[in-house]
């Protein structure tokens, strides 16, 4: 008796997805709800489990190949009554990790995480030469990339010097690798290209003085972690401010469907989000209901699953705004480009301090530039000039978002 396993039925407006890895070979044994292969999609990478306990059968798609929806993958075989104990015991394995390193399998290779062993496969690295820092040894992002500035130093020092670095950089070579785009990568490409050529973009800047907020989070800090089990961070001010000045400026938050303005009566606000497998904008739905605390619960959320790839697409789907923050990268200045159908983005970067006249005086505070790229289809300069501006007045005199005015 046989299992058929099958594509899962697809997010809608997702025709078909990317075989990405197996995690299972034909006639490895398989427990329930084991992942058996990654499937990549425009947005999102999708889990497939076993349905049931036995062995895998035959593969049907092969990494790389194309799938649909209810589409065979594979198909797993029920274990024979001489092959049930070793299922039985492969479910056991969990209660005996006390005497067995559980962050390895039987041949002694590491077990990775998700995301670790995306980052691995898409990096080409021999998880087996890096060395762990986790519990039992267990392989983490971090050590991956120490890894890899390990080999860029070895690649730094002079031939003469350093005879591995020789072979690995030889004087003169001019090595080129070619591999294929990752569809998010792909996705992003294609929505970047759909924007710039459908919307008129246009970009206008200002400046926000971010002391009042400074001494807010310094003032209130250990009550609200405290309190909340969460550090307040800038994110959350500026998901605040930004609401306020769409309630006032409904054209930011609408969009462009055919002939028709849509103007949308809640606030969806997206956040760039930053993964291994390229940018992600998860979305804050109603954001506007939202404490403060409850947006950078949120936040933390969106980037650990997004580091994990276990972002859902309904998560990544809407919006009706989005906040990207540069400055987190050191970016001083950028012209974010917006997120269709959306007719509004706000870019967020790094703070300076940074010598300004206030009351007469010279005065040394934190600054930050801002960036509002709007689409001029629907918003007038005026409009966005006036957006940005009430976004600088919410944040450096926080009580105005209190008092709402």
């Amino acid at each position: 008796m046989s299992t058929d396993v099958r594509v899962p039925a697809l997010p809608e407006s997702v025709a078909d997805a990317t075989v990405l890895t197996w995690h299972k070979q034909p006639g490895d044994i398989v427990v329930r709800d084991e992942n058996l292969v990654d499937l990549e999609t425009d947005k999102v990478v999708l889990e497939v489990p076993a349905p049931t306990d036995g062995v895998l059968g035959a593969i049907s798609a092969v990494e790389g190949d194309t799938v649909q929806a209810d589409e065979l993958l594979t198909v797993i075989v029920a274990a024979s009554a001489s092959a049930t104990p070793a299922v039985v015991s492969a479910k056991a394995e969990p209660a005996e990790e006390t005497s067995q390193d559980s962050d390895s399998n039987a041949d002694g290779e590491p077990v990775l995480t998700p995301s670790v062993r995306k980052l691995v496969k898409e990096l080409g690295i021999d998880a087996s030469d890096i060395k762990g820092t986790g519990k039992h040894g267990r392989i983490l992002k971090s050590d991956v990339m120490a890894h890899l500035d390990k080999q860029e130093s070895k690649r730094s020092v002079p031939a003469a010097t350093n005879k591995a670095a020789a072979v690995l950089a030889p004087v003169g070579a001019r090595p080129e690798q070619r591999v294929p785009m990752t569809r998010l990568r792909a996705r992003i490409a294609e929505r970047l290209i759909e924007a710039q050529s459908t919307a008129a973009i246009l970009t206008t800047f200002n400046e926000v003085n971010l002391q009042a907020i400074m001494d807010i989070r310094k003032q209130h800090q250990d009550a609200f972690v405290k309190a909340h089990d969460i550090k307040l961070g800038f994110m959350s001010f500026f998901v605040k401010a930004t609401i306020e000045a769409l309630k006032k400026f409904p054209a930011v938050n609408a969009s462009i469907d055919g002939n028709d303005v849509i103007y949308h009566g809640y606030y969806d606000i997206g956040v760039a989000v930053g993964s291994p497998r390229g940018l992600v904008v998860p979305v804050l739905r109603d954001a506007d209901q939202m404490s403060l605390a409850g947006i950078e619960n949120k936040i933390k959320e969106f980037g650990q699953r997004a580091a994990d790839g276990s972002l859902t697409y309904e998560e990544l789907n809407g919006g009706t705004f989005t906040i990207s923050n540069g400055g987190v990268f050191g970016s001083m200045l950028s012209t974010p480009i917006l997120n269709p159908p959306q007719s509004g983005i706000l870019g967020m970067h790094n703070i300076i301090q940074r010598p300004i006249a206030e009351n007469g005086e010279v005065v040394i505070r934190p600054m930050m530039y801002l960036a509002h790229s709007y689409d001029h289809r629907i918003i007038d300069g005026r409009e966005a000039v006036q957006f940005l501006v009430s976004i600088k007045e919410a944040l450096e005199d926080p009580a105005r978002m209190l008092l709402d005015i």
